[in-house]
């Protein structure tokens, strides 16, 4: 905060430490790779027929290269013997895995999601369209897993490999999971964003909500609010909140989750955040006093943080994956606001990641 966004720190509290050293993760996504990286034990052994497909995470700096993974202590079981159910099958029907560089083969990437309860969530995402292949694979998959409550999957001719735009289709199953925090229960899609350590989120949700330090009366909005996890969590301590979020599908599950949840002092809406939040929206909506911020790793665009400046709410609570970003913005932001409090809460355990939840007060009235 000092050194990137050169505002003074103000009180700086312990990291909420993970009580999960392992198994922590409700989602790991793994890469089919046709070249995958080898070790120098395997290039020097100098072996002919070495296997040179793998399923597994990229490696640091070379998107073309694949680390297979024979073990991850991420996320609790059935995920690792899924994960090898799937590779091994594809070796042994020779399915051909992705190329990333020429952008050829069938396999592409292998999703796998749980809850609290033990459901799993499979989606597998194809190149091109090879219906009995992909049929019998995934068939294979469900017999053999009977944990997945969610079997999908995905056609993606694209040269990246994000589903926000894609079609997910259901094979077998619910086409979602439902996580449960204190009273409340989420529904999660495919394409959804929600916070990968969901113990740690309950922890993370619940300081948002000390921080806004909510009387009842409050308008409140939520900015990036993927499926409204935050928002519904704070819902019954505001008069009323709101819900913004680029994703269509998220904003759609976010809507459904106030439905279970028999919530109706909450609203969604879906699109650019920038041209969203506007005059014409606040008139309509309310003057918020408190705006939450839960922005993706890269922060808040410019314009985005112009128009809360604008508005001028009387706290800004500002959740951030990324402090550097976060500290960006708060520069931006310390026109008229003062950071007051940061709280810290390690999402991922021996990594250098932590998240980082940032009250920010508003000290420049003018208008």
């Amino acid at each position: 905060m000092v050194r990137i966004g050169k505002v003074p720190a103000g009180v700086i509290l312990p990291i909420l430490p993970s009580e999960k050293q392992v198994a922590y993760r409700n989602k790991l996504e793994f890469t089919f790779s046709d070249n995958r990286w080898l070790t120098h034990d395997e290039i020097n052994s100098l072996e002919p027929d070495i296997e040179r497909r793998g399923l597994g995470f990229h490696i640091p700096g070379k998107f073309d290269k694949v680390l297979n993974i024979e073990e991850c202590y991420l996320q609790p079981e059935p995920s690792n013997k899924i994960r090898e159910f799937v590779r091994e099958y594809a070796l042994r029907n020779n399915l051909q895995f992705f190329n990333l560089i020429h952008q050829t083969g069938l396999l592409r990437n292998l999703i796998i999601r749980n809850n609290l309860d033990g459901e799993v969530m499979v989606i597998v995402s194809f190149y091109r369209n090879d219906t009995d292949s992909i049929h019998r694979m995934l068939n294979d998959i469900a017999v053999n897993f009977p944990d997945i409550v969610s079997l999908m999957y995905v056609i993606n001719p694209k040269a990246n490999d994000t589903l926000n735009d894609m079609d997910v289709k259901l094979f077998r199953g619910k086409d979602h999971l439902v996580e449960k925090m204190e009273e409340l229960e989420f529904r999660i899609s495919p394409k959804s964003f929600f916070q990968t350590n969901t113990t740690q989120a309950y922890k993370l949700y619940s300081t948002v909500r000390e921080f806004a330090g909510l009387s009842g009366t409050e308008t409140v909005y939520d900015l990036y609010t993927g499926t409204g996890t935050i928002a519904l969590f704070m819902a019954h301590a505001c008069d009323k909140i709101i819900g913004l979020e680029y994703v269509n599908e998220a904003i759609e599950d976010a809507i459904k989750n106030a439905e279970i949840n028999n919530i109706h002092n909450a609203s969604f809406f879906a699109g650019d955040i920038r041209e969203l939040l506007n005059e014409n929206f606040i008139k309509e909506n309310g003057h918020p006093d408190i705006i939450i911020t839960d922005p993706p790793r890269t922060g808040m665009h410019a314009d985005v943080v112009k128009a809360i400046i604008e508005t001028a709410p009387e706290k800004i609570v500002y959740v951030s994956c990324n402090p550097a970003t976060q500290a960006r913005d708060i520069e931006l932001l310390s026109s008229r606001y003062s950071l007051t409090r940061s709280q810290p809460v390690d999402m991922f355990p021996f990594t250098h990641h932590v998240e980082n939840v940032a009250l920010l007060e508003l000290v420049d009235n003018s208008v």
